[in-house]
């Protein structure tokens, strides 16, 4: 099996190691690719990748390459291929195109790899979940017919991989359980093929509505969670915020055409007590400094990797409103990030809003 990641930030390194030391033997062959060519040639010399996974000595089986055309090459027309994107939401796009380009020019009908993303939220501009963005590029460069808003037969095998995992236990080897979401037959078999072993299990389901939208804002919830721990508000708070958020994502998932279990399992529930509860989120880490004090332009600067509820939170709340869905927590989520409102005076906000029935 070939396996070309995309992206050498933290959690694609992360699981580009476990498919190379997990696989049970040499065949699987793992390549790694980012935009920064020196930090592949640090890679190369190092074996760690001391920007965004220190610590952790990569595998022997890892190799780099900074050619997306070589690595096209390598994986097209191949049934045992898997093209991992895993760069931010706001790469998924460039690199996609670039990808597309990359393509051989006399591959004639073979087909692509199937495409696998691990990038959560909402595009920006847009209001695009990641799939809408894969659909819209594949279809631009030709290799699919589906518009965002119109499904149709796919001409490339695609979906998200996500779950709760921090990229440091997973690349430590410790348990973790992802879902992959695709309505392409076969897909699934491939991606649990790829990286159901070790210490990892891989679900599947058909609802990539629902993954995604659970993946997206639960980034959001926990930067509110960051907030209510930073003014030490208790644990019967974070319970209540942890609640109500899953309440929220709920109500949009159902506007959307989401199935609610959905959201009961790895990629709503799970996805959101671990982002908002650990202590390696990045996204409850920007709760936790605004708390304190910061501005998020200072967060930011200190943080040294994406923090992704802050890129997705505006066009969260254009979706809520697309959809005529009342999404408090979002809404002040989103007035804390503006500067609005400070910390203390959203908890008040949220605390005044009239009594409601616990299930509307």
């Amino acid at each position: 099996m070939r396996i070309a990641f995309l992206g050498a930030g933290a959690w694609g390194t992360a699981l580009a190691q476990h498919a190379a030391a997990s696989s049970g033997g040499p065949a699987t062959e793992v390549r790694l690719w980012a935009r920064d060519p020196a930090l592949l040639a640090a890679i190369d010399a190092d074996r760690v990748n001391t920007r965004y996974l220190p610590d952790v000595p990569l595998d022997p089986a890892i190799r780099t390459d900074a050619d997306l055309a070589r690595l096209a090459a390598w994986t097209r027309g191949r049934q045992d291929s898997l093209c991992v994107i895993a760069t931010s939401l706001a790469g998924l796009r460039p690199t996609l195109r670039a990808w597309l380009a990359a393509q051989p020019a006399d591959a004639g009908a073979a087909p692509l790899a199937p495409l696998v993303w691990l990038c959560k939220g909402i595009e920006a501009d847009s209001g695009l979940l990641p799939h809408q963005v894969v659909d819209d590029e594949l279809a631009r460069a030709g290799h699919g017919d589906r518009a965002p808003s119109m499904p149709s037969a796919p001409a490339v095998p695609r979906g998200p991989l996500f779950g709760p995992s921090f990229a440091q236990e997973v690349a430590r080897g410790l348990p973790a359980a992802l879902t992959v979401a695709t309505r392409e037959p076969g897909l699934d078999r491939l991606v649990q093929r790829a990286f159901h072993h070790g210490a990892l299990r891989i679900y599947a389901t058909d609802d990539v509505l629902g993954v995604e939208l659970g993946g997206a804002l639960k980034n959001v919830m926990a930067i509110a969670t960051g907030i209510c721990d930073g003014l030490q508000l208790g644990h019967n708070a974070r319970a209540a915020l942890i609640t109500r958020g899953l309440a929220e994502i709920s109500r949009l998932g159902a506007a959307i055409g989401a199935r609610p279990e959905t959201f009961m399992g790895l990629t709503g529930l799970g996805d959101l007590v671990l982002t908002c509860t650990g202590d390696l989120s990045r996204n409850r880490r920007v709760g936790l400094l605004l708390a304190a004090g910061q501005s998020l332009d200072q967060v930011l600067a200190g943080l040294g990797h994406v923090a992704e509820g802050v890129a997705c939170v505006r066009a969260a709340q254009r979706l809520g409103r697309d959809h005529d869905v009342d999404l408090p927590i979002v809404d002040a989520v989103a007035a804390v990030l503006a500067g609005r409102i400070s910390p203390s005076g959203v908890v008040q906000r949220l605390l005044s809003r009239q009594p409601r029935r616990e299930s509307d």
